[in-house]
């Protein structure tokens, strides 16, 4: 089983009724196959890149669902001879996941280690001076007589 995200066109002049319906069928399609679908997303009406079958726009969907090879090549078939989609995309998301993870855990470990080895920083007194930096203001120039 694989994390995949799958991103499909609807032509735009489709009833959001029948864009529901056609999502419902594709998740009944899945989960009867043994996939559990994780989010489904739908983006709306936006404007194509270029031009795809005669059409400037389309309605985006996205689903993302963990399955098997066998059921994703079921779902692109469907994809390919259902009317109302123009394009679609399938992306295998798991190894990224993972990656990304592992990526986050060393970062954490990394902020970690400098938060546990860095010094506190002294706290300046209440009534102490503060130095021109600390005080929001630009420091003198060199040459320049400083202005009060």
């Amino acid at each position: 089983m694989r994390i995949y995200e799958e991103l499909f066109i609807v032509k735009p002049d489709v009833p959001e009724e029948e864009v529901d319906q056609f999502v419902e069928q594709l998740r009944t399609q899945l989960t009867a196959a043994g996939a559990t679908v994780d989010k489904i997303e739908k983006w709306g009406k936006r404007r194509l890149a270029y031009r795809v079958d005669k059409y400037r726009e389309g309605a985006y969907v996205l689903l993302e669902f963990t399955a098997a090879a066998d059921t994703v090549k079921e779902l692109e078939r469907r994809l390919r001879v259902a009317d109302m989609v123009i394009k679609f995309l399938t992306v295998r998301i798991d190894k990224t996941r993972k990656r990304l993870d592992k990526r986050k855990k060393q970062r954490d470990k990394r902020a970690a280690k400098r938060a546990a080895s860095a010094p506190p920083q002294p706290a300046a007194a209440p009534g102490a001076p503060q130095s021109p930096a600390h005080a929001g203001e630009a420091p003198a120039m060199p040459g320049q007589p400083k202005e009060n």
